[in-house]
């Protein structure tokens, strides 16, 4: 007989153990103190918008796909793991207790996602409908927490279907109709709320009723989405510090690998220059964050109206993206069969410095053509000329003394 309460205890203490382990280094961190400067930047040029708002902004639309999508994201937390899928599958009938504290828990982790949207979007919201004022406000933000509620609900029930276009398909039609409620909720037409929301609880009945007549849970499904969870939380924390458990995806991008490994020449001392390009691309650590810190960095400059702001940000996202990309280095630190290469160490290292070096300067070139197609010829020169100058320093000063 299994304690549904005592399995809940004893997974969520180990889980608080090993995720505070690392959330300590994530709010320690000195990335975690550059992106508040980013985020104190976006919020003081957010309120400068704000007072030039245009009249024809599509707030409710804003508004809409924000809280929709916000609302529509509810995964479930399960705990479980590998060995579940032979000791707990035969007891599903004995683990309601445990998956009903699941799914609590998991509406409670969620909360932050919800109040930082209410509140990132409140002076968007007022300064758009200053007639509506704070309460109809209050009871979107109610909406927002019932809505959230139902569609993590329907979510729980669909991972009885293993079909993933079924599931794919049922959270596109409630993800299209949660944003059309908050959209007309924006627009205080509560007629058509009241419809949409109608249509959105059939969706939600309609789904128990199909989840009803499935046998039971698809428990390799759940052990495996929560794996894919901890994954993600895992490579978050692998930017503050090691994670030796992390397991990695490797993608085999033939294209990219051609296009970055065709010029490196076929000797011993380019060894690690080969491996070091192809674990970039392959990795399903680097190359995504590359970009993205480079999308995300390219967005603060395009839309920050001061030059040295800019300038900061391009130097901001260009010590992030190579802090990041120092992680290569050890990489294949527990593959011992690399130790048996008739490489030096020397080789390795400047094969590590190349490559970091070509990153950041390829990045630098990316934020100098931003400030050309802005033809702001002075952020064209500070920024090529800061940007190759920080990318020598910091590989000199930084990184080289850290290749041990």
């Amino acid at each position: 007989m299994i304690n549904a309460r005592d399995l809940w205890s004893q997974r969520f203490q180990a889980h608080i153990k090993e995720t505070s382990r690392y959330l300590k280094y994530i709010f320690n961190g000195h990335i975690a103190i550059a992106m508040f400067f980013f985020i104190s930047a976006l919020a003081y040029y957010y309120q400068r918008w704000l007072v030039d708002l245009p009249e024809d902004f599509p707030t409710a639309w804003v508004i809409g796909v924000v809280f929709g999508l916000a609302a529509s994201y509810s995964p479930v937390r399960t705990l479980l793991k590998e060995p579940d899928l032979v000791f707990l599958l035969p007891a599903e009938h004995q683990l309601k207790g445990y998956f009903k504290r699941c799914l609590g828990y998991s509406f409670i982790i969620q909360l932050y996602l919800v109040f930082l949207v209410v509140a990132a979007l409140g002076p968007l919201y007022f300064e758009s409908y200053p007639e509506l004022g704070m309460n109809h406000y209050l009871y979107m933000l109610v909406g927002l927490l019932v809505v959230k509620a139902l569609n993590m609900f329907a979510n729980w029930w669909m991972l009885k279907e293993r079909n993933p276009v079924i599931r794919l398909t049922d959270q596109t039609i409630r993800t299209i109709v949660t944003i059309s409620l908050f959209f007309f909720f924006a627009e205080n037409e509560l007629l058509f709320v009241g419809i949409v929301t109608i249509i959105l609880v059939g969706l939600v009945i309609y789904i128990y009723q199909y989840s009803s007549k499935k046998a039971g849970l698809v428990f390799d499904l759940l052990v495996l989405k929560d794996q894919a969870r901890m994954r993600t939380f895992y490579r978050i924390a692998n930017m503050f510090t090691d994670v030796p458990h992390l397991r990695n995806t490797v993608k085999k991008r033939h294209a990219l690998v051609r296009l970055l490994t065709t010029s490196i020449p076929y000797r011993q001392n380019e060894t690690f220059t080969y491996l070091y390009r192809i674990t970039f691309i392959r990795s399903s650590d680097y190359l995504g964050m590359y970009f993205r810190l480079i999308a995300i960095g390219g967005l603060a400059i395009w839309f920050v109206p001061n030059l040295w702001v800019k300038v900061a940000f391009a130097i901001l996202f260009l010590y992030l993206s190579a802090f990041q990309m120092m992680s290569l280095w050890n990489h294949h630190r527990i593959i011992v069969w690399l130790d048996l290469y008739p490489v030096k160490k020397e080789w390795k290292q400047q094969a590590m410095l190349t490559f970091l070096k070509q990153l950041m300067l390829f990045q630098t070139i990316l934020f100098t053509l931003l400030f050309l197609m802005q033809w702001n010829l002075t952020g064209v020169i500070i920024v090529a000329a800061g940007g190759t100058l920080f990318t020598y320093i910091f590989i000199q000063s930084y990184v080289k003394p850290r290749l041990v």
